[in-house]
């Protein structure tokens, strides 16, 4: 059976809104849910940088590891809980590119959207797990 491990940002509001909904949908455990701002987390394990991590959605298929990135791995994860006819459209050509365009613009605004910004207009993600140590 295949496992789809996501890194996700448990402080983004709206990352956290949508891995709720995957958790209530993944009832055969396919999914194994790694939060990237959890103290116990150490990025060097995944092959990827923290600011890596956080600068596009990452994944990797278990149990071969094969990393998996952007709107895949939504794909996956979706898949995973049973909506592969839905998955299979995403891959359609055009809208395939146009919504890797899209994950894209929104990666690279994900923290202005979601109120992650100073009032000067910096944004940063903070590696909590430095802070916490």
């Amino acid at each position: 059976m295949e496992v789809v491990e996501v890194y996700y940002d448990g402080q983004c509001p709206l990352c956290m809104r949508e891995i709720r909904f995957l958790r209530t949908l993944d009832r055969r455990g396919r999914i194994r849910f790694t939060d990237l701002t959890a103290s116990e987390f150490a990025s060097a394990s995944t092959g990827f940088s923290h600011d890596e991590l956080m600068a596009t959605i990452r994944g990797r298929l278990l149990p071969s590891g094969e990393p998996i990135e952007g709107v895949e791995v939504f794909r996956r994860l979706y898949a995973a809980v049973g909506f592969s006819p839905l998955v299979a459209i995403t891959r359609l050509p055009g809208l395939r590119e146009l919504l890797d365009v899209g994950y894209r613009a929104f990666a690279r605004n994900r923290l202005r959207l979601t109120g992650r910004c100073e009032p000067d207009g910096i944004c940063r993600a903070e590696d909590v797990r430095s802070v916490a140590s």
